[in-house]
């Protein structure tokens, strides 16, 4: 017995002993300082057809000597950097571009995608298929269209954020205006109509050499390729139908009045009503939103109730026009449903949504669409009447 126990502790010893070596480290571990960290990934199509792709990578030095903002402007030292290659493919141009960066190409903290308009004219099916097939690139990243070459948007040193990547994540997440992620970009070409839409972004310069991004605007896609593209009024209506409508500022002028009421929509939300009787398509976009006075430069008190049911009215008719233009250039003229009409009829009506899938674009067009919305001004803002006027002025009507 005694000689048995003497076994086991012989056996424990080495094991215990090799056990403490595993934990003592990572056998494949991948040191930080041997990443280049991807923050912004850039895909445009050159002269030759081939893919330019460029990323922008954070500058090492720059974040061990902590600095912020666009103080790599100053003279110590980009923030970020960028490298570009040209390649058959994307990844092809990936595997150039890694033969001349000296560290490990690393795009899990990549913030946006930027294609550019010349790329999403031609198509960006066989892109989405890398974003979609590859593991490294993240599918919460961004996606914008670009006004212009990616690799210049990748060399713009804003001036509050450490990097261009770094503003487009902002300007996204604010929701102001319209907001794809990759995986979302993968749902929507995928769905029954095969349509997308996406944030246009743009450099906006002011002097003397100060330079800043914009997102105006949405490009439409049919089918993988751009198709036309919207402006931020129309892209507004697009997002109430859709839903994505968190925060807006609306402005109307009262009839009678040379001012102006700016109000904030504090909630606002949207729901798809498909019906099918005989050949008959109609879709019923109801809408409900919650909004605040902010500013008032009117002579009208808002704290009558005639008052604000008049301008519960307006601010109502001001929603719909923005509805009713991205309706005419999105299901008259482009035939593009990036509108999530499809998918309502599919799920309400599938046998007969089966019927006319492979048609879906003239069906489309062909839809009668009734918006009833129906919005509360909540509260008037901290004063009732307009404070630069004299009392005998307000309008008590």
């Amino acid at each position: 017995m005694r000689r048995l126990m003497v076994m086991k502790k012989w056996l424990i010893t080495p094991v215990a002993i090799l056990l403490m070596l595993l934990l003592a480290g990572c056998w494949d571990r991948t040191e930080i300082n041997d990443l280049a960290i991807i923050v912004g990934l850039g895909l445009h199509e050159t002269e030759d057809e081939e893919v330019q792709l460029s990323v922008q990578i954070v500058n090492p030095s720059s974040m061990a000597s902590g600095q912020s903002g666009n103080s790599g402007q100053q003279g110590t030292g980009q923030l970020t950097t960028m490298e570009k290659e040209v390649g058959k493919t994307t990844f092809d141009a990936r595997s150039k571009l890694q033969e001349k960066v000296s560290r490990e190409l690393f795009s899990g903290h990549n913030r946006v995608v930027f294609i550019s308009e010349k790329l999403a004219e031609k198509g960006i099916r066989d892109h989405i298929d890398f974003l979609a097939r590859y593991t490294r690139p993240r599918l919460r990243s961004y996606v914008y269209v670009t006004k212009g070459v990616p690799a210049d948007f990748f060399k713009v040193m804003p001036d509050l954020e450490s990097s261009s990547a770094e503003t487009a994540r902002e300007l996204a997440d604010l929701r102001i205006g319209m907001s794809v992620e990759v995986k979302e970009l993968l749902q929507m070409t995928a769905d029954a109509s095969e349509n997308a839409a996406l944030p246009i972004i743009t450099i906006e310069g002011e002097p003397p050499h100060s330079y800043g991004l914009r997102v105006q605007g949405a490009a439409v896609f049919k089918h993988g390729k751009m198709v036309g593209q919207l402006d931020d009024s129309a892209t507004r209506g697009v997002m109430w139908i859709r839903d994505e409508i968190e925060e807006a500022t609306i402005m109307v002028q009262p009839e009678g009045e040379t001012g102006y009421i700016s109000f904030l929509v504090l909630d606002a939300t949207t729901k798809l009503v498909p019906e099918i009787k005989g050949d008959n398509w109609t879709m019923t976009v109801q809408i409900n939103a919650i909004d605040d006075a902010v500013e008032n430069h009117t002579t009208l008190d808002l704290m009558k109730p005639d008052t604000i049911k008049r301008l519960e009215k307006q601010l109502e008719e001001k929603v719909e026009q923005r509805i009713h233009i991205a309706l005419e250039q999105v299901q008259k003229d482009m035939k593009a449903d990036i509108l999530g009409f499809g998918e309502s009829f599919d799920s309400k009506y599938p046998d007969k949504w089966e019927a006319v899938k492979d048609n879906w674009d003239e069906k489309f067009s062909e839809v009668t669409v009734n918006i009833e919305s129906d919005v509360e001004i909540k509260r008037p803002g901290r004063s009732t009447s307009p404070p630069a006027l004299p009392e005998d002025e307000v309008t008590n009507e």
